[in-house]
């Protein structure tokens, strides 16, 4: 990693590229490149049920039934800001005890293309699994991966897609719940001010308030994000859910 800002990884592991470090936080200021900022709601240990969210349009559920998504590693060949993802999951029934699962993940690439998909203005990208991965939790009951900041696409705010699953992920297999990860606006526009992120800031939807999924609040779905778009990020979120 280092101060580029890049990662480029290649396949599941998470061994073979410096993305590791990202872990370091940096103390917060106003510039654009060094950013540190928090969501109250996101790790307070608020024991809240996360809200449900589409799992549309690209989930590329076909993708569970391969166990190559099984990995903590998924940036593969794209390049960006690194991002850790640090999903922690919670029983709102049991004093927010850890829950283990599988937890799956994906999101789009700097660029706004999601892996598997060739239509609505997402051509070229079928075959490819980028950006797309399968954790299970730790005896924290936290699900980690490695991958980059994503960029977007019109009409969608900056988000991660996570899905989760009890006991077995399949596509066929019934998850327990869907939902979305936002990340703080300061972080976002921090990450587009950044020479690898060429398509700039949002300008399709520049508000929570102005997007389709996020615009009735956010309050348990902002992620908590420390470090900077030298060293990386790491987004960090509880996730409430009934077992």
């Amino acid at each position: 990693m280092g101060a580029s800002g890049l990662i480029g990884c290649g396949g599941g592991s998470s061994s073979t590229n410096n993305s590791t470090s990202s872990s370091s936080t940096t103390t917060t200021t106003s510039t654009a490149s060094s950013t540190q900022v928090s969501s109250a709601a996101s790790s307070s240990g608020s024991c809240t049920l996360i809200p449900t969210e589409t799992i549309g349009p690209f989930p590329l559920s076909t993708l569970l039934n391969n166990s190559l998504v099984l990995r903590e590693n998924i940036a593969e060949d794209k390049t960006g800001v690194p991002l850790q993802v640090k999903l922690k999951l919670v029983n709102v029934n049991n004093n927010c005890s850890p829950v283990s699962a599988y937890v799956y993940i994906w999101h789009c690439d700097k660029d706004g293309l999601y892996s598997g998909y060739s239509s609505n203005n997402n051509a070229g990208q079928a075959g490819k699994t980028y950006c797309r991965g399968i954790q299970y939790t730790d005896t924290s009951g936290v699900a980690h991966f490695t991958t980059i900041y994503p960029g977007w696409y019109a009409g969608r705010i900056t988000h991660i897609h996570f899905q989760i699953f009890l006991t077995t992920y399949s596509s066929t297999a019934q998850s327990t719940a869907i939902s979305q990860m936002a990340f703080p606006a300061a972080v976002t526009t921090a990450v587009y001010n950044s020479s690898l992120y060429t398509k700039g800031q949002n300008t399709s939807v520049t508000s929570f308030a102005a997007d389709n999924v996020f615009s009735d609040g956010v309050e348990y779905q902002l992620a908590t994000v420390t470090g900077s778009v030298a060293e990386g990020y790491v987004a960090e979120l509880e996730v409430g859910i009934a077992v």
